[in-house]
């Protein structure tokens, strides 16, 4: 048994900027502000856990004590203030862990180290690691001495959760955010650690070590160090999923397969297996919706830079993004997320599970009813043969289907009549289906010009003829139809109310005009007027008179209740 043995956490820190993993936009500040002599008096290290705050910190303060610094701005390692912070017995740096030492006393012990000046050096630096803990009688105890500390001190927080730490304590440092270590970077430094400690290793298990660590670095060399014992020096793709119980990639491109086939039931069964396995259901949820995401960038050249997968499986990426539409990946993608923003607050996780996947192998099937459904649209019937002109005027019920059919859309007019007309002659109804185009004009079919006068005249005749709607007679009056081109009549309103009422209408009185007018092509379009807008509010007068046209009964309700208008 090996009693030195050392975690490669600890083994493998960095002592040097140089060797600091993933971060060298700031160490090259930090060497910067140190070779010009430009250092400020307080620093606050925020980002990631494990991506090496507390270790620039380190050599950061190791640095600007060294007493003969190297050409490059890094610490020489061998003079006697280099040597004391290595072997861990240097007076010029002190660390204080504020989620156990966060109260006031603490800050006052620190404060009293503060005054006295460093034997051996240039200053006393004090790191206050998760400064974020400190309690707010602290942090107030701290703020006098953080904004005007002597010259020999230097102070350095480093925090996890900057948002949590004071704004008058950030108002005081220079703050520099660590961002996560890419996977690329991991990987490489694993592949160093690995060649260090004679430990066989496959890149794309590395690879999975990289990932799992979510971009930091320590977390990064604890698994290695998790899977170095599993594996007994030989670290496999196939032992480390299983050893850190993640889910194979060869599931995921099964259940691609299995939507780009359509073929949902597979999909389910593929599912069932994975979750008989042991994985969460939002766990695949997230790595499904992952692994649309690297389908996505790995299709064009310029998206390459974001797909952070091993080299050994990236021909398999490639081969099956090719297969997938962008419509496809940006659909899939976005059903993926809502199931996961949606998964924790379901009742039934994994009915949720699975109608996803019917949803997304639903995504690539062709609408193949398209044309059926369009067939089973129905124009409208000529009832000139059917009714005579008087029961078009006639008081009729509004059908509900009609309704919703042309409450906005006046352009169509030409919608299925209610159902007691449509049982009036099947025959008649094949007759009014517009000919294809190129094929000559149905023989009923009616084409003749219509005249504007003509037009108005069978319009007022409707509109007197009409009984038992007293707000559309009086919009018909109002209104009038205006002959533009393509056999099309438009007709000017003032409020959504009579629209609804001419379009809810218009399954009578367009019949009406066609037969009168000879033309089975007339269309009929209703706009609100736009300088209705711009009229002065109605009198209390005009609304009563106006809803006594809707509704004669509020008469007698006035008259019996001695009610004025005003």
């Amino acid at each position: 048994m090996d009693n030195n043995y050392i975690v490669s956490a600890r083994k493998y820190r960095p002592s040097t900027f140089r060797s600091v993993v993933g971060q060298k936009s700031l160490t090259t500040t930090l060497k910067h502000a140190i070779a010009g002599n430009k250092l400020a008096h307080a620093y606050l290290f925020c980002g990631p856990r494990g991506v090496g705050k507390t270790s620039c910190a380190r050599i950061f303060a190791k640095t600007i004590n060294c007493l003969s610094p190297a050409a490059d701005g890094e610490a020489c390692n061998s003079c006697e203030s280099c040597l004391a912070l290595d072997e861990q017995r240097s007076y010029n740096i002190h660390e204080l862990d504020a989620a156990s030492n966060n109260s006031v006393d603490d800050i006052r012990a620190l404060i009293d180290q503060v005054r006295i000046p460093p034997a051996i050096g240039r200053y006393k630096v004090f790191i206050i690691d998760e400064v974020h803990m400190l309690s707010s009688q602290a942090f107030n105890a701290f703020l006098k001495t953080l904004e005007e500390p002597p010259r020999h001190v230097l102070f350095i927080l480093a925090t996890t959760e900057k948002h949590k730490v004071l704004p008058t304590i950030l108002s005081r440092c220079q703050i520099y955010d660590f961002s996560r270590i890419s996977v690329s970077d991991i990987v490489e430094h694993l592949e160093y650690v690995a060649e260090s400690e004679n430990v066989k290793t496959e890149p794309e298990a590395l690879n999975v070590i990289a990932q799992k660590a979510d971009g930091g670095m320590r977390d990064a060399l604890s698994i290695f160090d998790q899977a170095v014992s599993f594996t007994n020096g030989n670290i496999t793709y196939q032992a480390v999923i299983d050893n850190l119980n993640v889910l194979d990639y060869e599931y995921y491109f099964r259940l691609v397969d299995n939507m780009l086939d359509g073929n949902a039931r597979q999909a389910v069964l593929t599912l069932n297996e994975i979750l008989s396995r042991g994985f969460d259901g939002q766990n695949v949820v997230t790595g499904l919706a992952s692994h649309f995401r690297d389908l996505f960038v790995c299709k064009d050249e310029s998206t390459l830079i974001l797909f952070e997968v091993g080299a050994s499986i990236r021909e398999r990426y490639r081969e099956t993004s090719g297969r997938c539409s962008d419509a496809f990946l940006y659909k899939a993608i976005e059903i993926t997320n809502n199931c996961d923003l949606n998964y924790r607050v379901s009742r039934n996780k994994r009915l949720m599970l699975e109608l996803t996947l019917i949803q997304l192998c639903q995504l690539t099937r062709s609408p193949q009813d398209d044309d059926s459904k369009k067939k089973r649209l129905i124009s409208p019937i000529d009832t000139s043969q059917e009714q005579p002109a008087q029961a078009v005027a006639a008081p009729l019920p509004h059908p509900a289907s009609a309704v919703s059919a042309t409450r906005k859309t006046a352009e169509q007019p030409e919608k299925p009549p209610p159902p007691h007309i449509i049982s009036t002659s099947i025959k008649k109804m094949k007759k009014e289906e517009a000919p294809s185009a190129g094929s000559p004009a149905h023989e009923d079919e009616q084409l003749a010009a219509v005249d504007p006068s003509g037009l108005i005249k069978y319009w007022d005749e409707y509109a007197a003829a009409m009984e038992g709607n007293a707000y559309l007679k009086s919009t018909m009056a109002n209104c009038k139809p205006v002959l533009l081109e393509d056999y099309c009549f438009e007709v000017s309103v003032h409020n959504p109310g009579q629209q609804d009422e001419l379009l809810n209408d218009s399954v009578r009185l367009l019949p009406y005009l066609r037969r009168h007018l000879k033309n089975t092509r007339l269309r009929m379009r209703v706009r609100i007027s736009e300088t209705n807008e711009k009229k002065l509010a109605y009198t209390s007068t005009e609304k009563y008179e106006h809803l006594l046209n809707i509704n004669p009964l509020l008469g007698n309700l006035k008259e019996e209740f001695n009610l004025l208008p005003d």
